[in-house]
């Protein structure tokens, strides 16, 4: 029963149906934001919201039950638990700001769809070689927020006023947003400032953010490497044993081996060597032990023996 649970929660149409019940749900709960809607069809789009989270906890509850321990081995499974636990509390009402974490339901279609899947790895995978690009960001935003503070604050204390102040300024003028109308606000009172300011722009938004896209690019690519590198692996097992199979399927395959090869007796050793000679020398066929209780438990041989036959044999053999 567990492995036939199994197979279902592996197949294909599972996990397509799982991915359509994920954005009928994602529609749902984006048609909630209309009053419109919600005044003429609420209690519909309540009931399917119910149905879904239904059909998300008796999924975790399949996999549970087929997997066992090894459900908690895989992250992805751990991620939609959380997901699937932070709604479950808030599904049939309370505070409009707790059930809107009911959308974090959506965030479940990274974990069933495996290109987004494989983007969030590769990005948590870039994670350890950004750690360095982001304390060089951080040590260029504060350089630049003290030389701001310190050159521009009497001027313009709205923008540079403190160290806070010019941090956001700074961070506002990295994204790009607006940096020219603090530079020419700037300008009017310090015409050279255009040089801090492209020297600012070039350092973090040419040089720095753009490592972020290397570093993450090259994630993905070694991301990508190694699945090709699975998938080839599986490839060729699939091929070597596709070959058995046919060379087992094939008639008359082993019949031209010959017969198989005799097997050498196996050579006795010394004890049993010498038990053999000295019964060949007292003509006897038995052990040692199987005379004496022959003869009454008296130790010797038969009196057919080394000595040749008794007496009555002795004269039957002369006579003839």
């Amino acid at each position: 029963m567990r492995e036939r649970v199994c197979r279902v929660v592996e197949s294909h149409r599972f996990q397509q149906f799982i991915i359509a019940v994920i954005l009928v749900n994602a529609a749902v709960l984006g048609a909630e934001t209309s009053p419109y809607v919600v005044v003429r069809y609420g209690e519909v789009l309540s009931a399917i919201d119910h149905v879904a989270l239904g059909v998300f906890i008796a999924e975790l509850a399949a996999k549970l039950y087929a997997y066992r321990l090894r459900f908690f081995c895989d992250p992805w499974n751990i991620f939609d638990t959380v997901i699937i636990g932070l709604s479950v509390p808030f599904a049939g009402g309370g505070i409009s700001v707790v059930r809107a974490l009911r959308v974090l339901r959506t965030l479940r279609l990274i974990s069933v769809v495996p290109s987004l899947r494989r983007v969030v790895t590769a990005l948590l995978n870039a994670i350890p070689g950004m750690t360095s690009i982001i304390l060089l960001l951080g040590l260029v935003l504060y350089v630049a927020a003290v030389i701001g503070a310190k050159l521009y604050g009497a001027t313009a204390p709205e923008l540079f006023g403190d160290l806070p102040t010019s941090l956001f300024t700074l961070f506002q003028i990295m994204t790009g947003d607006a940096w020219s109308d603090v530079a020419r606000e700037v300008m009017e009172e310090h015409p050279s400032a255009w040089v801090f300011f492209i020297g600012f722009v070039l350092i973090c938004t040419f040089v720095v953010l753009n490592l972020f896209i290397a570093v993450v690019v090259s994630a993905m690519e070694e991301e990508m490497a190694r699945e090709s590198a699975i998938y080839a692996e599986v490839t060729a097992l699939r091929a070597e044993l596709r070959e058995l199979r046919e060379e087992l399927r094939e008639p008359g395959r082993f019949m031209d081996a010959g017969p198989p090869a005799a097997v050498p007796p196996r050579p006795r050793s010394l004890p049993a060597r010498m038990r053999r000679s000295v019964r060949l020398l007292l003509g006897t066929s038995a052990s040692p032990a199987r005379e004496v209780r022959s003869r009454g438990g008296r130790w010797g041989p038969r009196p057919y023996g080394a000595f040749g036959p008794p007496a009555p044999e002795r004269d039957r053999f002369s006579r003839s």
